[in-house]
């Protein structure tokens, strides 16, 4: 079974590339929709993060969950607490991916993909076959992410801090899908890619 890797930086199409790969039959694993559960109601870092960062904790009757923007506030600005939460997610994360992949296995897929922003950053690369990124020019970039609701320039260029830069990601790949020209290029990117590696 092949494992694709796909990453890029923050608004460059990761998401809208991941559906593609997903439309041509290859299962993803999303990172981030698995933090959001592992810190959304009862979810299983919830007690942990809680300890860590009181003030994130929520309760609703029966159901505990991590308040993310609380959370959000409280690493970006500080990398010792940024730090502290990684050690905690990461592992985690990597747990439930190879959950997720022997079910994969078991299914019988051709390929599968691990759609994760930060690859590179948590050497997730090794347990990879192939590393695509994801790509844009930052003009087209930065209009994406200051779209988006609750986003500014300080904290969009804050997330690019935390992140390897795009031009060293384009650098470590095997295939680089460039989304700044229109959603039919980027299709006809992955497709080529697909009869590549498949």
């Amino acid at each position: 079974m092949i494992i694709i890797g796909l990453t890029g930086s923050i608004a460059m199409g990761k998401s809208a590339t991941a559906k593609i790969f997903n439309s041509y039959g290859i299962p993803i694993f999303n990172a981030d929709n698995c933090v959001h559960k592992l810190l959304g109601a009862n979810g299983k870092l919830v007690s942990i993060i809680g300890k860590k960062f009181p003030e994130t904790l929520e309760k609703q009757t029966n159901i505990k969950y991590i308040n993310r923007k609380k959370l959000g506030r409280i690493v970006f600005n500080n990398k010792n607490n940024r730090q502290l939460l990684e050690q905690i997610i990461h592992p985690q994360v990597g747990i439930e991916r190879n959950k997720w992949k022997e079910w994969a296995e078991r299914e019988r897929f051709k390929a599968i993909c691990y759609d994760i922003p930060l690859l590179f950053e948590t050497n997730g690369e090794k347990s990879c076959n192939i590393i695509v990124v994801v790509s844009a020019p930052f003009f087209i970039q930065q209009q994406r992410a200051l779209n988006r609701p609750y986003m500014n320039k300080k904290k969009f260029y804050n997330i690019l801090k935390t992140q390897l830069s795009d031009k060293e990601k384009r650098k470590r790949a095997d295939f680089i899908v460039n989304t700044g020209i229109g959603y039919r290029y980027t299709r006809n990117q992955v497709k080529k890619i697909l009869l590549k590696v498949v």
